[in-house]
């Protein structure tokens, strides 16, 4: 978890008035020791326990989604409290404390209280969500801080233990105190960062750690609540969350959206039946709108309570303006949880691509192909790297986006979801979580297509003829990203697959007596060939001359002896420029597939025919090609972090600032935060930065016409 503190100089973002001026005097960077972390609030080291671990993503929460300036905050705050009508008083400490906009911290000016605890134990990913009615004896603690009598500003009360969230108005009335329950914190006037009452159902750009918290829960409820399998709950919290998304689009600035609940709405049977029924009407019209995705007979079963959970998580939140990596994020962490597939597919690390995408630097003009895409990662990445690339141009990245680049970089991406991005995959249920995921991220279903990427052009999948058109063999794709099936016990055996690759890599192949050359049998040919090797292949024809390839193979093919891989390695070398090659450690798909799989990131990029015929003709001029071997990802076995350390086995710390746009007081502020954190021990980043390098003093081969003519050689 990241932790912030506020820093008082404050740069100038181009064309804005950032507000402080620079020069003031800096907060001191916070030295942190082994289980330490610096308080987002008052900016010292603490100790970090399971209690605190939820605190400090309240905090954060606070200030970037409700707007709560950190200055009007204070942990462990001491109350005074007692039971109605007892005499006897004691103290209590409320965790965090948020008083009136710039008023002293005392009781008086208390508005709003927060109590942490420490996360519940999890049982295969999935918490046991409670109803507040459940949860009645926690919520008790919650309302002594509130105050039975004493304190009839402070109205508004949250607690929260990480997987439960749970909120309450205090409402004084002639007869005394009573607590009400909410589905969120309303917005007043009078308190930090406040707008009106009427704009609570304004939306909100969602924090990162509390999206990615929301989507667990809705899943969680789900599964837990009304006695769905995972992957059924995973369907129809992705059937309400691309409703969410079109409700966002056809209602903006309208104020008539259907994808919303009052606050008081879901704890009430007529309330929950009226988010019903509106929402039922609006998947609806998003099926009629989404043909090629949903079918007529796809509905949403679940309960009228489950249903208003679920809107009630997420109906706060602006999911277009939110973070694109955000979104990222807490999709492909649910998504991989559920479809996980048994055909090979181990759904590539978020490092791992982020480093592929990175070393290819895919162009807003150039086309990328993802042909065995499983949740969508790369395409996701690719998406990700492009909006970076524009605020780098714009010399804003770091920077918040002001709503209007927010606008500006949402059609930018929908454009070229639209027209340059494209995604396989065999199994139907992946191309249709990837198709949602692109939704969320670009606005648009995009070009996802449910084919068999080592059948094609034939095949008998819904989507060939659409694909043949759009991303035909060697003609439109600039850049191809892989990581395709791995293994010898899924091999292809369909003679109608094998036969298209009879020609290059599917042969029988043994050693030239003489030369020891791999050597193609004249009379023998194989029943079977193992997935990966034939997407080798397939890869390389599908990229245009000069189109980039990045494809996830296992080690053995590029270092066993076998006269079949040196084959491989063979064909590899006639028909592509070896651009550079990674070396994953084996923890890299232990977290994710539970196999011990030791893999490299290769790097190619097509030769024209010219090209070809120089290779052959042994005229080739020699290149230099990048070569890593990562030793740590980040992360170890068991998929907990992993931070460099000092000689001495203290972790090592780095300082940085980040800017952020907030809503303090009512006004967007712009804001940096320095933040102290570890650092975490991953190589990827290092070596991506290696390979700019790399290639600044190394232009890419190919690149050169007269190596296109055998010149030099």
């Amino acid at each position: 978890m990241e932790e912030l503190t506020l820093d008082l100089d404050i740069p100038q973002q181009p064309g804005e008035n950032a507000g402080q001026a620079a020069g003031e005097e800096e907060s001191q960077v916070v030295a942190l020791k082994e289980g330490e972390v610096a308080d987002y609030i008052s900016g010292k080291a603490i100790k970090e326990t399971p209690k605190e671990k939820v605190r400090q993503r309240t905090a954060r929460a606070l200030v970037h989604e409700y707007g709560i300036d950190p200055d009007d905050m204070e942990r462990d705050f001491a109350l005074t409290v007692s039971e109605e009508g007892a005499k006897r008083k004691r103290t209590k400490k409320a965790d965090i404390a948020v008083f009136e906009s710039g008023m002293p911290h005392n009781t008086a000016n208390l508005r709003r209280v927060v109590v942490c605890k420490p996360e519940p134990k999890q049982t295969k990913n999935v918490f046991k969500l409670r109803t507040p009615d459940q949860a009645r004896n926690d919520l008790e603690e919650l309302q002594e801080l509130m105050g039975n009598d004493g304190r009839p500003l402070c109205a508004h009360g949250m607690w929260t233990d990480g997987a439960d969230f749970f909120f309450l108005k205090k409402v004084v009335g002639e007869f005394g105190v009573d607590f009400e329950d909410r589905s969120d914190w309303e917005i007043t006037d009078g308190t930090a960062g406040s707008r009106t009452v009427a704009s609570h159902q304004r939306l909100r750009v969602a924090e990162p750690e509390r999206l990615k918290i929301a989507f667990r829960r809705c899943h969680n409820y789900i599964h837990g609540n009304e006695g769905m399998p995972k992957d059924a709950a995973f369907w129809q919290f992705l059937y309400l969350l691309f409703a969410k998304m079109y409700d966002e689009r056809v209602s903006r600035g309208t104020g008539h959206g259907r994808f919303r609940v009052g606050l008081k709405e879901m704890f009430e049977a007529d309330g929950r039946a009226a988010i019903a029924k509106r929402v039922r009407s609006l998947f609806e019209d998003v099926k009629g709108e989404y043909r090629e995705v949903f079918k007529p007979t796809d509905e949403i079963t679940l309960s009228d309570q489950a249903l208003s959970f679920i809107v009630s998580e997420l109906a706060h939140y602006d999911l277009s303006a939110s973070d694109i990596d955000a979104k990222g994020i807490a999709y492909q962490e649910l998504v991989g949880t559920n479809l996980r597939g048994d055909r090979g597919q181990y759904f590539t690390p978020r490092c791992a691509v982020d480093l592929m995408v990175e070393m290819l630097d895919p162009q807003q003009d150039e086309t990328v192909l993802d042909p065995t895409c499983g949740t969508g990662g790369f395409l996701q990445a690719t998406l990700k790297h492009l909006r970076d690339g524009w605020k780098k141009e714009a010399d804003t990245f770091g920077f918040p986006d002001t709503k209007e680049e927010q606008e500006r970089y949402a059609d930018l991406l929908k454009e070229y979801a639209d027209k340059h991005l494209f995604g396989a995959d065999f199994d139907r249920f992946l191309v249709r979580a990837t198709t949602m995921d692109v939704m969320m991220l670009a606005q648009t279903t995009g070009n996802i297509f449910h084919m068999d990427s080592l059948a094609f052009p034939r095949g008998h999948l819904a989507d060939v003829e659409k694909a043949k058109e759009r991303i035909p063999l060697g003609k439109t794709v600039d850049v191809l990203l892989s990581n395709p099936p791995f293994g010898a016990d899924i091999p292809i055996s369909d003679e109608s697959v094998l036969g298209d690759f009879r020609q290059g890599i599917a042969r029988s192949w043994g050693r030239d007596p003489v030369t020891g050359e791999p050597t193609a049998s004249t009379t023998t040919t194989p029943k079977s060939m193992a997935p990966e090797q034939l997407f080798i292949q397939r890869a390389i024809e599908w990229v245009k001359p000069g189109g980039r390839i990045g494809i996830v193979l296992p080690n053995g093919i590029l270092s066993n002896p076998g006269p079949t891989d040196e084959a491989i390695r063979r064909y590899i070398l006639e028909h592509c420029w070896v651009l550079a090659s990674v070396e994953l450690p084996v923890e890299t798909f232990i977290v994710d597939a539970n196999v011990n799989i030791l893999t490299t990131l290769l790097f190619l990029k097509r030769k024209t025919e010219q090209e070809v015929r120089n290779w052959r003709m042994k005229t080739e001029k020699s290149y230099p090609v990048f070569m890593a071997v990562a030793e740590k990802v980040g992360f170890d076995r068991r998929g907990s972090e992993l931070y460099k350390r000092t000689p001495d086995g203290e972790p090592v710390v780095e300082t940085s600032v980040e800017i952020e746009r907030l809503n303090i007081r009512g006004k967007q502020v712009v804001r940096p935060l320095r933040r102290s954190r570890k650092v975490i021990d991953n190589d990827l980043p290092v070596i991506a930065e290696k390979y700019r390098e790399f290639r600044a003093k190394y232009p890419v081969p190919g690149s050169d016409p007269r190596e296109a003519a055998g010149a030099g050689a």
